[in-house]
């Protein structure tokens, strides 16, 4: 493999719950069997080099128009591997920061939320690799939230700028991406929810029709591979 390594690749993980139907299980095993792929693909990231890893957790439709047991089943994975994460003494050997972006904690039960406070206020210092997680996210309150919080603050319409807009994002601690793949897409390359669309204007694709819990270790190493073969041209 070439080595231009993205620094910061995004995955939306489509398709658990397809996987599962087609395996005739019920649409949560899809999301278990996502969760144990994720740590794979999260360990073959950086160590192929891939300093920051994002994560699209759920939108707010996954949680607040899903039944309830899939629901359920979606926090039940949340609680277990943030659990799992601040165990791992690699997160602190490695310095990991771990990021969680998005309505998480008007959507999760006080448990869960405190959870997950606890392990970034565990690593906020860190400072080699990122790995953020993006839970009740999409992309459109992203950024209505940036404007919201800029009309608030009374700005000159002349003093606005790229860097002001990046500080009120929701989603402001996320750096430009390199790479955003997207598994499960049937031959439907799309977005979803406007996701994360101020640092992905630059951002190259990468879509797989392969489900999410199909898409292993060796496929996101040929993802990074066709990344490194590509000319990346930014409007020049």
């Amino acid at each position: 493999m070439k080595k231009k390594i993205p620094k910061h690749i995004a995955i939306i993980p489509d398709g658990n719950r397809r996987w599962a139907k087609k395996h005739n299980l019920k649409p949560w095993d899809g999301h278990y069997e996502g969760a144990k792929r994720f740590e794979e693909l999260v360990d073959e990231a950086f160590d192929l080099g891939v300093k920051s890893i994002t994560f699209w957790g759920s939108s707010v439709d996954n949680l607040t128009k899903r039944p309830w047991r899939e629901k359920k089943a979606l926090l039940n994975i949340y609680e277990k591997y943030f659990k799992k994460l601040m165990a791992d003494k690699r997160v602190f050997e490695n310095k990991i920061k771990i990021n969680i972006l998005g309505k998480w904690q008007e959507q999760f039960p006080d448990r869960l939320v405190n959870l997950l406070k606890r392990g970034i206020e565990r690593t906020k210092n860190h400072n080699k690799f990122n790995l953020n997680f993006l839970l009740a996210y999409n992309g459109d309150d992203d950024i209505l939230t940036a404007v919201k919080k800029i009309i608030n603050k009374k700005y000159k319409a002349e003093d606005i700028n790229n860097e002001i807009i990046t500080e009120n994002l929701m989603s402001n601690v996320v750096s430009p991406i390199d790479l955003v793949i997207r598994t499960g897409v049937e031959d439907d390359p799309h977005n979803s929810a406007g996701f994360l669309m101020w640092q992905t204007q630059n951002s190259q694709l990468y879509f797989t029709n392969l489900q999410f819990p199909e898409f292993t270790a060796n496929k996101l190493k040929m993802a990074i591979e066709d990344f490194s073969q590509r000319e990346r041209r930014l409007g020049k």
